[in-house]
């Protein structure tokens, strides 16, 4: 127990530090690709959809799953309060709050990492339909 309240602030700053960083890196270079491309070079659809979509997969499964690693610290953080306050006999009340006020960080570093994450991919995702929707429109389709 001792180990998981020493380390699990940074194990879960840590984790969703790594989901941040995936997140910009993606989106930059995302960004950059799709500023470039020209939807006229592909012959298929379905070659253009892949190149057009490559990485949003990860940058939506961390605006999805960033929100439950904070949640994860939050109960763990939670767990650890409960366990000192069993095992220190007395009830203090500021302890509880400190404690759980402490536990719920967690919870909004999650948010803070998935909110932004969600709004690149929508916005990624849109121009990915826009460069989609020229294609079909210069092929006649």
């Amino acid at each position: 127990m001792e180990f998981l309240k020493a380390n699990l602030d940074l194990g879960i700053i840590g984790v969703l530090g790594f989901m941040s960083f995936l997140t910009i890196a993606f989106v930059v270079e995302r960004y950059l690709f799709l500023a470039r491309i020209d939807p006229a070079a592909f012959d298929r659809a379905e070659d253009l959809e892949i190149d057009l979509t490559r990485h949003l997969t990860v940058i939506a499964s961390v605006g999805a799953n960033a929100p439950y690693v904070g949640l994860l610290g939050t109960v763990l953080g939670i767990l650890i309060t409960f366990y000192d306050i069993g095992q220190g006999g007395t009830l203090d009340t500021a302890a509880v709050m400190v404690g759980l006020a402490l536990a719920l960080k967690s919870t909004a570093l999650g948010l803070v990492v998935a909110i932004p994450s969600i709004i690149f991919y929508n916005a990624l995702l849109r121009r990915v339909d826009v460069l989609k929707a020229r294609w079909g429109r210069g092929r006649g389709t």
